[in-house]
């Protein structure tokens, strides 16, 4: 009647049934070992109760029927939530307001939908434009701006249902990328230019961005803007008449418009940009060309040519600007014989023939219609006049006269005429003659060549420019690739179909200036393109590229003349055919300061900057040896240069009163090698005693000047001169100048002259020494009795010693005629030995003068007995 025991069937439960009471039956269900929601939620099973009649085998109790029971586990909040990644990432667009950037998702391991389930998300990190709803969406509450922040961080959490938070925070990365804009991109603004670096690339990285166009052709320009630097850009601001010369022109331009100074000085009075040689006419100034510098009657071929700037005609009603005019001087009439104006920006040229056998109608005026002319912009204009037919070159292009007019030939007559620049000259119709259809912009280099034409050789020469762009390594431009450059290769155009393509050769394109001394400052890049898409016109539009070249200033050059600046000659060589040579030993150098830092910094305070010196070579454009004080008299002294010594070299030279001048552009060595010939030629002696000269060179007109190199002359008088008379004819014998005529290879005549100068030389040196010897020797004894000093007796054995060695010059003049080269290193060898041993300065002065003179290779022919030569020589070495 009692019961005795539960039973539970099933497998492995991890339950227990146990009685409390028999006698009513009363159990109790418990669990053997910890119960976890997460590993099983829930449990079913069946019990049966036993009763306590069991026999001895335990084979006779009675179980009640079987009962079910469910057991529900019941979930505790112990696991936290946690994000499925470790890290978010999204790419937002700048300014668009997203529904949802990203979705983060986090998870809890309970097993209850109240715990395991995740209730909220949270941002954590303060101040963010951004909210996240409770579904992990994360939107931005504002507008981004890529300019404002490229990137966002910020740090989520997440909440149970228990309110439980995630241990760890998640990070999200929002990162903003600008709008897609099509463009150029990765390109620096200023590119910086040191002088003599060749060629230097632009762009060296830029690529073109187009947003995932579809991209059929791409043209791009690039333009180098230097109209505003002389001239339109960096030329060499030689003179014109240089310039022709190096371009290989026909001689006889005749330059209207040069540097002003005392030959012409036309051109004192109107404004001037120093630099480059530009004239500024601002429509009130004219220049008038005296006569005598173009010929009165131009043949049937001439040419005009000139850098002209000129923008449109101020005032409404434009009149004629005259650039170049010849017209009637005085008298009723105002005739234009032939004239070069601009009208309404048209370019016109007006020749008015003089009557002939044939009174025929000529053409008369011919017209030129450029949009060049009225730019504002630097442009090189060329006429070319072969009567009947007149072309233009325009930047080195031909161009054809759109219209040519006729008229009737000008009557003959003697009416003098006034050639103008600038203005042209009223002569008659009006009350007072003056200037009129005067010129409003800016004039350099006109010439007038008459007799000639020129060749497009040498304009496309004189128009060149020495900077401008270049393309580094044509050949890997790639297939595709079109590209074409405007003459003086400022402009450059692209044209292709692939964007890689033009990336590359957008990256090839350089800037070059090959001047030795270019103009510093900046030269503006304008990039401007057009993209074409498939199956439309311009489908993209491409911002243009605004960029400068930055050129700095070049280290200056310093020229130095050097060389023997003061020595006197016997007057018979100053009257003599070949004159006396003024600068035999010149020498111009020039040389350029370098700062440089120092390698180690820890000598930063004791030497900021080291300076370097360095030798260079460039051209130079003129010398002027030019005569101080009183000009030359050309009744009785001149300078002169043999002409032949200016063959082969692009040299020219003028004589005056006032000087001599070399010009054009050439080597310093070539300077050199012409100015020591020039000599100096007196045949008035007696009314002068010395000369002075300067001389003085430059580079690039003025730009670069040397220093001012003084030269002094003294011309030695003698009354009486049959002792060297008597030498000379002793020692110029016929049969012995055979032997030395042009050792050099140079002209004969002035090694004609060598001859005696050795052998006088070496008899003075022997009678000087003899007498100084005898001199020396009368004081030795005389002292010999007063001082017996062994001091003294030292300085009597050097001094014996030096009067022997001194002896040994004495050698046959016969002999060094025959051998010149050998004489001549004897004589050395001993005046150093001289030198070494003498013990006063008077006679080393005297040996180092002897070398000097022989260097020179002058003669020195003198009249006089054997004292007043001796005395004379003396001077002179001093």
């Amino acid at each position: 009647g009692e019961i005795c025991a539960f039973k539970i069937h099933g497998q492995e439960m991890p339950f227990e049934a146990v009685v409390l009471n028999k006698t009513s039956g009363e159990g109790r269900l418990r669990a053997k070992s910890p119960i976890d929601c997460e590993l099983q939620k829930e449990y079913t099973f069946i019990i049966q109760a036993y009763d306590c009649g069991s026999g001895p085998g335990g084979t006779n109790w009675k179980k009640s029927h079987k009962a079910v029971v469910h057991i529900q586990v019941k979930d505790v909040n112990e696991f936290s939530p946690a994000f499925k990644e470790s890290m978010y990432k999204a790419t937002v667009t700048e300014g668009k307001i997203y529904d949802s950037i990203l979705q983060v998702e986090a998870i809890d391991e309970d097993c209850s939908p109240q715990y395991s389930q995740i209730c909220n998300y949270e941002i954590v990190t303060p101040d963010v434009p951004f909210a996240i709803d409770r579904n992990g969406n994360i939107r931005n509450t504002e507008k981004l701006s890529y300019d404002k922040q490229h990137q966002y961080e910020i740090m989520v959490t997440a909440f149970d249902c228990g309110q439980k938070h995630a241990t760890e925070d998640v990070l999200v990365r929002v990162n903003v990328k600008p709008v897609c804009k099509p463009g150029w991109q990765d390109w620096n603004k200023r590119i910086e230019y040191r002088p003599g670096s060749g060629s230097i690339p632009l762009f060296p990285s830029i690529h073109l961005e187009t947003c995932d166009g579809p991209v059929s052709s791409i043209h791009t320009t690039i333009e180098l803007q230097t109209n505003y630097i002389g001239k339109g850009c960096d030329r060499e601001t030689y003179s014109e008449k240089s310039l022709q010369k190096l371009c290989g022109a026909s001689s006889g331009a005749i330059d209207l418009l040069p540097s002003p100074s005392a030959a012409t000085n036309w051109t004192a009075g109107l404004l001037m940009d120093s630099n480059d040689i530009i004239f500024k006419f601002d429509g009130k100034q004219g220049a008038k060309i005296p006569d005598g510098i173009v010929p009165k009657n131009l043949t049937d071929q001439f040419t005009i040519s000139l850098w002209m700037k000129h923008g449109p005609s101020p005032g409404l009603r434009a009149e004629k600007e005259t650039i170049l005019c010849n017209s009637d001087k005085t008298a009723e009439m105002n005739r234009h014989h032939y004239a070069l104006y601009v009208h309404n920006c048209r370019l016109v040229f007006l020749l008015r023939k003089d009557f002939d056998q044939a009174d025929t109608f000529r053409p008369a005026e011919f017209h030129w219609k450029l949009d060049q002319i009225c730019d504002k912009e630097w442009h090189y204009y060329v006429v070319n006049v072969e009567f009947p037919v007149v072309t233009l070159y325009m930047d080195g292009t031909t161009y054809e006269p759109y219209l040519v007019t006729n008229d009737w030939p000008i009557h003959p007559s003697h009416i003098a005429m006034q050639l103008t620049v600038g203005a042209c000259w009223q002569g008659g119709e009006v009350t007072k003659p003056r200037f009129a259809q005067y010129f409003h912009g800016s004039l350099a280099s006109l010439t007038i060549r008459p007799g000639k034409i020129e060749s497009q050789k040498v304009i496309s020469c004189l128009q060149a420019c020495k900077e401008g762009l270049d393309i580094n390594s044509l050949e890997s431009l790639g297939q595709g690739i079109k590209y074409h450059f405007n003459p003086s290769q400022s402009v450059l155009v692209m044209e292709g179909d692939d964007i890689e393509n033009i990336n590359q050769a957008l990256r090839k394109v350089s800037y070059i200036n090959s001047r030795q001394f270019p103009t510093a400052g900046v030269r503006h890049l304008k990039v401007s393109s057009k993209v074409q898409c498939f199956g439309e016109d311009v489908c993209i539009s491409i911002p243009d590229i605004d960029a400068y070249v930055m050129v700095f200033q070049a280290n200056e050059p310093k020229i130095t003349i050097t060389g023997m600046d003061h020595f006197a000659r016997p007057a018979a060589q100053f009257e003599s055919e070949r004159g006396v040579i003024l600068l035999p030993d010149i020498r111009i150098v020039s040389t350029v300061t370098r700062m440089e830092h120092p390698l180690d910094l820890r000598e930063h305070d004791r030497a900021n900057k080291q300076v370097v010196v360095e030798e260079m070579l460039h051209n130079l454009d003129f010398c002027d040896v030019l005569v101080i004080g009183a000009e030359l008299d050309p009744e009785q002294e001149c300078l002169e240069l043999d002409h032949r010594e200016l063959q082969g070299k692009h040299l020219d030279a003028t004589n005056s009163t006032a000087g001599y001048s070399i010009y054009g552009v050439d080597s310093m060595f070539s300077y050199e090698q012409v100015l020591r010939q020039l000599r100096y030629r007196n045949w008035g002696t007696s009314a002068t005693s010395d000369r002075k000269f300067r001389v003085k060179c430059s580079e690039l007109n003025g730009r670069y000047t040397s220093n001012e190199f003084n030269l002094e002359v003294n011309i030695l008088h003698s009354s009486n001169s049959n002792f060297m008379d008597h030498v000379n004819h002793m020692i110029v014998q016929p049969q012995f100048l055979q032997s030395v005529q042009q050792p050099e290879g140079s002209v004969s005549a002035v090694h004609n002259s060598v001859v005696p100068s050795v052998a006088t030389i070496v008899i003075i040196i022997c009678v000087s020494i003899l007498v100084f010897v005898i001199t020396l020797g009368v004081y030795r004894i005389r002292t010999a009795h007063q001082h017996s000093s062994a001091e003294h007796e030292g300085g009597k054995e050097s001094e014996m010693d030096w009067d022997d060695s001194a002896l040994t010059i004495t050698v046959n003049p016969m002999e060094k005629y025959e051998k010149p080269h050998q004489a001549e290193e004897e004589s050395e060898e001993e005046d150093i030995d001289d030198e070494e041993e003498d013990t006063t300065s008077a006679e080393s002065d005297e040996s180092e003068e002897e070398e000097e003179e022989e260097e020179e290779e002058e003669v020195i022919v003198q009249k006089g007995d054997k004292q007043n030569a001796t005395r004379q020589e003396q001077l002179e070495w001093d």
